[in-house]
């Protein structure tokens, strides 16, 4: 854990003389790469889709923070932590983003194990179930008996029997219907079906979709507090052969995580420039709900960090579920602290 604090203050350091250089003129300089060294081409896997909660990537890119460590980063949009893991492993990905506990579940079932997990995106988990205020669902409680569409295999099913258990939801009176993630803020709209499992930032777009009318998110985290979000995996292979890049990569990322949720607007315009599947003010909007799950209590506001006690109550929660069996060890997954040289 000390070694992990010691990463978190030098990052938050960096970043505060960073900003000091800059003179506080809100814009960063972009430095050159090394005399001689081409940028090295990497590529980087969404989490599920290109949305506008993961305009932090783009900021890196047009901030030049990548260029500074060398790289040009292709980004390529994900398909969920399980496919993620399958490109990652197979060789035509570098870096993915997973959801930590979904790259446990797969690794305590042996359905992946190349791979480590080097940072968190988010120190709280985003698996919520939505619905829209005039639906009649205000409380986890009047989820019973009601039609919620869910992605076969995704995280927030899998984890909704140990929501729903803590939260006093009777899980055997639920009407599941599958359906794709892309088409589920539409149907919300229409009616056809009355929740979805979803991820709390992913707020702003479902009320758009829904043409202004409110959601009402159920956050998984308000009960199971320990579960990580988001995190940043590379093969273990990639993370020993070359351990520089992947830090470096890191370092670049959560630099433009830093700065997207201190410049959510900003963030959002970057985004709309690369992507076209949100609106600008939506991608901001997605930024600003993110910065309490990514900046919590648990890690003492310090971004990216992983604790491994953390890891272990994380696990211990999957296992109490019966998702996993025992023997799952909080080193198997996760770095804490990436090596500054090969082993």
């Amino acid at each position: 854990m000390i070694s992990v604090r010691r990463r978190a203050l030098a990052f938050v350091a960096a970043l505060t003389l960073l900003a000091a250089c800059d003179g506080g003129s809100g814009t960063e300089q972009k430095a050159a790469p090394a005399a001689g060294g081409a940028l090295k081409t990497v590529t980087y896997l969404t989490g599920a889709g290109v949305q506008g909660r993961e305009a932090y990537i783009y900021v890196a890119m047009e901030k030049g923070f990548f260029k500074e460590a060398g790289l040009d980063v292709k980004v390529q949009p994900g398909n969920g932590t399980e496919q993620n893991l399958k490109l990652l492993q197979s060789g035509r990905a570098d870096y993915a983003i997973v959801d930590i506990t979904a790259a446990l579940i797969a690794y305590g079932e042996k359905t992946f194990t190349d791979f480590t997990v080097v940072s968190a995106v988010q120190q709280l988990n985003l698996s919520c179930i939505m619905a829209l205020s005039d639906s009649g669902i205000s409380r986890p409680s009047d989820l019973a008996g009601k039609k919620i569409a869910y992605i076969p295999g995704g995280v927030v099913y899998t984890l909704f029997g140990a929501y729903a258990k803590l939260a006093g939801v009777d899980a055997s009176k639920i009407q599941w219907v599958p359906m794709p993630p892309a088409q589920m803020a539409q149907n919300l709209a229409a009616g056809s079906i009355d929740a979805a499992t979803q991820f709390a930032v992913g707020k702003p777009a479902v009320e758009n979709a829904a043409k202004g009318r409110q959601a009402v998110i159920m956050p998984f985290s308000t009960y199971l507090t320990d579960l990580y979000g988001n995190g940043l995996a590379v093969t273990k292979k990639a993370l020993a052969d070359d351990p520089k890049q992947v830090k470096a990569f890191n370092d670049a990322m959560l630099k433009g995580l830093q700065y997207a949720l201190e410049h959510p607007d900003e963030a959002g315009e970057i985004y709309a420039k690369y992507q076209k599947l949100q609106p600008a003010k939506v991608a901001a909007a997605e930024t600003t709900l993110m910065k309490p799950y990514v900046q919590s209590a648990n890690s003492g506001g310090a971004i990216g960090v992983l604790d491994r006690q953390r890891v272990v109550r994380n696990i211990a929660v999957i296992q109490s579920a019966g998702i996993i069996p025992a023997g799952l060890s909080p080193d198997d997954v996760v770095t804490y602290e990436i090596p500054t040289a090969k082993k």
